[in-house]
């Protein structure tokens, strides 16, 4: 199948009402072939989409890594260059894809996660550009709660997001503490109660409002 043709055929399967349905159709495609639609589809206008092609990049890349580990190790390394200023673009779904991958295949997670986190370290490949900050701590918080032993260098890192004037920092980054809680981090988070910043935020493959006090209070008490 043609590119077009391909990236077609995507893009109606993300749009599709059951996306469950829609992954497993992703799914028959071949991941190499399935992985450069779905690039594409990262920088979507429509918020589904775009989360829905972030998801389906995480699934298509444990699929490959599990046949093929060097072919998911350059679909990642992709998502790295595209976060480096020598390629010319903005890496818009990098960072949550990488969120994504990691978080769903354990060998990924052990080689990549660090440099996940590093997007998030102003010592490291810190991210200037808020949204990409945005992204970074998604694919932080999305990692720290499916596998929190890695995501626990992260932690040092989380304060300055909490205290940051934008609420979708402070929103995300009080989610992403949830599962790697310290005494550093628990009275920040606990500051935040009442914080009623609003936000969307995307969990459990949909797009919810929801505000900065409500994620502190699930992150500290579960609710």
């Amino acid at each position: 199948m043609r590119f077009r043709q391909l990236k077609s055929r995507i893009g109606q399967l993300l749009r599709q009402e059951d996306f469950q349905s829609a992954l497993a159709s992703i799914r028959r495609i071949p991941g190499r072939q399935a992985a450069n639609p779905l690039f594409s589809f990262f920088y979507s206008q429509d918020e589904v989409v775009r989360w829905r092609a972030i998801t389906a990049m995480g699934d298509v890349v444990y699929y490959l890594a599990e046949d093929s580990m060097e072919s998911a190790r350059i679909i990642v390394r992709r998502l790295m260059w595209n976060l480096n200023d020598e390629s010319g673009g903005i890496g818009w779904g990098s960072p949550e894809a990488m969120g994504e991958i990691t978080a769903r295949h354990a060998g990924l997670a052990d080689e990549f996660s660090n440099i996940l986190i590093s997007y998030i370290n102003q010592e490291g490949n810190f991210l200037e550009h808020e949204i990409l900050q945005r992204g970074s701590l998604w694919g932080v918080g999305q990692l720290a709660h499916t596998r929190p032993k890695p995501a626990k260098a992260a932690a040092p890192f989380l304060p300055a997001f909490l205290e940051s004037p934008d609420p979708y920092l402070r929103g995300i980054a009080s989610w992403a503490a949830g599962p790697i809680m310290d005494n550093t981090l628990r009275p920040l988070v606990e500051t935040l109660l009442s914080d009623n910043g609003s936000l969307r935020i995307y969990q459990q493959m949909k797009i919810s409002e929801t505000t900065v006090g409500k994620l502190a209070d699930r992150s500290l008490y579960g609710r």
